[in-house]
C-alpha cells in the first residue's frame, strides 16, 4: 500500500473488517489489530473503540479501515458519531477525517474518509507529480507521470463479498485475453477493434507507451473480467469538444467476461473506477465520458452513478453523449455505493 508515506501498510497486507454481531474486528496478516462496537445512543449509531493490538502506524490504518466498515454497516450516513481515545482522535483529526461539534461530539465524515488513498490506492498515484506543462500534438497540458506496474487499486465490494482490483495491463500476461475479448461480437460492435493478434499487440503497445492513457485489467478475486482504458481528457480527442481542464480524466470500458454483467457488478466496477481516478491525482476534479448516444443501457448506468448529461456531439465514428461527474458530487453524495434508479417522471 502506498498513499500518505506517513501511514505504512499493516504487515504488508491490507486490513479487513469482520463483524461478530455488533462488534467490528479489524484483522491484518492473520492478527487482530482493533476491536470496535457499533452501539445505539439516543437513537443514533455510535462507533465505540474497544481494543488496540497494533503499533502506531498500523493503528492509524486499522482505524481508517474500521471507519469504512462501520459507515457501510450503519447504512451509509454522511457522518457517524465516534467514541475513541484522545490520542487516536488527534491522529484521525490530523488525517482530516473527523469533525468535532459543540459539546465535544466527534464524528467521521464519509466524504473526507473516502478521499484518503491509504485504504484503496496501491500504486504511487500522481498527486505528488510536479506540474510542468508541455506541448504535444498542438495541445498544451501537464506532463503525465510514468505508469506504475502491478496492482494500482483494490476495494472489497460488500454486496459481492469479493475484492475488485485494477492493475496495469501486461503484454505477456494479457495479450491473449485482450485479443479474445476484442473479437467477441458483442464487444466489437462498440469498440470496432476486431482483428488478428498482431493488430491487438500493436494496439496494446500503443496504449502502454502513450503517456495520456492508462490501460488497466479489472479483476474480481484475482480473476480478470475486463479491460479499462483511463485517459487524460486534455490530450484525448474528447478535449476538442469541450473546455477540458488540465486534470480531467475519462475512460473506456470492455467487459470481457459474460458472467460479470448486470447491476450488481456495474455498481461495483463503475464507482470504483471513478474512485480510483479521483484518488490517483487529487487535482482531478472532473471525470468525463463519451458513450454512444444510442447506448441506452450504458447511459442508464451513468445516470445511476451520478454523471450529468452535458451535450451530444459527433465523433468521426459515432454520435456521442458527453457526460461529466464532479469530485464534489461523487464524494458529497457518497456515490461509491449503489443508488436506486431515478424515479420515473410523472406521466412517463
Amino acid at each position: 500500500m502506498t498513499g500518505d508515506p506517513t501511514i505504512p501498510p499493516i504487515s504488508g497486507t491490507a486490513p479487513r473488517c469482520l463483524w461478530e454481531g455488533d462488534t467490528l474486528v479489524v484483522k491484518a496478516g492473520g492478527a487482530i489489530r482493533q476491536r470496535w462496537v457499533l452501539e445505539q445512543t439516543d437513537g443514533e449509531p455510535v462507533l465505540v473503540f474497544m481494543h488496540d493490538g497494533g503499533g502506531a502506524g498500523s493503528r492509524t490504518v486499522a482505524a481508517l479501515t474500521a471507519l469504512d466498515g462501520a459507515l457501510t454497516r450503519a447504512g451509509d450516513p454522511a457522518a457517524l458519531r465516534l467514541s475513541l481515545p484522545a490520542d487516536l482522535q488527534a491522529v484521525l483529526e490530523a488525517e482530516g477525517v473527523l469533525v468535532t461539534a459543540p459539546g465535544g461530539v466527534v464524528r467521521v465524515l464519509a466524504a473526507a474518509l473516502y478521499q484518503k488513498p491509504d485504504l484503496w490506492l496501491r500504486g504511487p498515484g500522481g498527486s505528488r507529480h510536479p506540474q510542468i506543462h508541455t506541448l504535444s500534438h498542438g495541445r498544451y497540458h501537464p506532463r503525465r507521470p510514468a505508469k506504475a506496474p502491478g496492482v494500482l487499486y483494490e476495494r472489497r465490494i460488500p454486496w459481492l463479498d469479493r475484492v475488485l482490483s485494477f492493475r496495469l495491463a501486461d503484454m505477456d500476461r494479457d495479450l491473449t485475453r485482450f485479443h479474445t475479448w476484442m473479437n467477441d461480437p458483442r464487444v466489437a460492435a462498440f469498440w470496432q477493434e476486431a482483428g488478428d493478434i498482431v493488430q491487438h499487440r500493436a494496439y496494446l503497445e500503443n496504449q502502454l507507451e502513450d503517456p495520456h492513457t492508462l490501460p488497466l485489467i479489472a479483476s474480481l478475486d484475482g480473476a480478470a473480467f475486463g479491460y479499462f482504458e483511463v485517459y487524460w481528457a486534455k490530450e484525448n480527442h474528447i478535449g476538442a469538444f469541450y473546455d477540458a481542464h488540465d486534470y480531467d480524466r475519462g475512460w473506456h470500458v470492455l467487459i470481457g467476461d459474460e458472467n460479470i454483467r448486470g447491476k450488481a457488478y456495474v455498481s461495483a466496477w463503475l464507482p470504483s473506477l471513478v474512485h480510483f481516478m479521483f484518488l490517483d491525482d487529487v487535482r482531478t476534479q472532473r471525470i468525463v465520458g463519451e458513450p454512444r448516444a444510442d447506448h441506452h443501457q450504458q447511459i442508464r448506468n451513468l445516470d445511476r452513478s451520478g454523471f450529468a448529461k452535458v451535450k451530444e456531439f459527433n465523433f468521426p465514428h459515432k454520435r456521442a453523449l458527453l457526460v461529466m461527474l464532479l469530485r464534489e458530487r461523487f464524494f458529497g453524495d457518497r456515490l461509491w455505493l449503489p443508488r436506486a434508479d431515478p424515479a420515473p417522471k410523472a406521466g412517463a
